[in-house]
């Protein structure tokens, strides 16, 4: 079922499944190691490459995760790796694994109907918030939100750079419907942290972070935390689409 020897994680065909696609073996590797810890119970199943697709039919294939490998979104491999992987699992939400951030490949993925792009430069913790988006039936686009993430050092011009374009995205979400203190907190949650979390970083109480939190899922119509990204996510990609190039 996995071109790789030592996957052997299927639980069943009736089991979630995940698939990953991608020529580098270490790159797959870690990648469905860290599903393994996160979707306990799923098949997470590793080819590579989409010609082997069909040893997957009949499986319940909730997200496919497909290796950009250096390629352009206009590019005729990846457009046949999309068409091999639309034409097998039409339901599931392809996302992409990317060793850039360039928000104008990003733009051209969204527009082509991929639901996700991962960067390897994405904190882990930031990466998974995404996945279980994109499983949520949400789109996770970070470069097209000025995600931050976070360097190690404080002081590092990247460091300094990452806040400053925070500010910048709390600056705009304060305009549109959401008093400021709510923008603070929402940029916080796009980034995945916890209500204590956000609590710490803001020096607020639990109990005001949650009423914030409250607000903004009203203003969204959201149900949940991730509701809300997925809200915002969109939003922020049919602003920008409706910019001029």
């Amino acid at each position: 079922m996995s071109d790789s020897a030592g996957t052997k994680r299927r639980m069943g065909r009736n089991a979630p499944t995940v698939i990953i696609v991608g020529h580098s073996t270490l790159a797959r590797t870690t990648v469905v190691k860290l599903l393994e810890r996160e979707l306990a119970g799923w098949n997470i199943i590793d080819l590579i490459s989409t010609e082997s697709l069909d040893r997957v039919l009949g499986s319940e294939v909730r997200l496919i995760a497909l290796d950009l490998a250096g390629r352009s979104v206009e590019s005729s491999s990846l457009r046949d790796d999309l068409a091999a992987i639309t034409a097998r699992f039409p339901e599931a939400p392809i996302t992409l694994l990317s060793g850039t951030d360039d928000a104008i490949i990003a733009r051209q993925a969204l527009k082509v109907g991929i639901r996700g792009f991962f960067s390897t430069s994405l904190p882990i913790d930031i990466a998974l918030a995404g996945l279980g988006l994109v499983l949520a039936g949400g789109t996770f686009f970070p470069q097209l939100l000025g995600a931050v993430t976070p360097g190690s050092n404080e002081d590092s011009p990247a460091r300094n750079e990452a806040e400053k374009r925070l500010d910048d995205r709390t600056q705009h979400l304060a305009i549109a419907d959401f008093t400021p203190r709510e923008a603070d907190v929402l940029a916080e949650l796009q980034c995945g942290c916890s209500n204590k979390v956000i609590a710490g970083k803001l020096n607020l109480s639990g109990h005001t972070v949650k009423m914030h939190v409250q607000h903004i899922m009203r203003k969204l119509q959201a149900q949940n935390r991730t509701e809300v990204v997925a809200r915002l996510v969109q939003r922020a990609a049919d602003g920008r689409d409706a910019l001029p190039n």
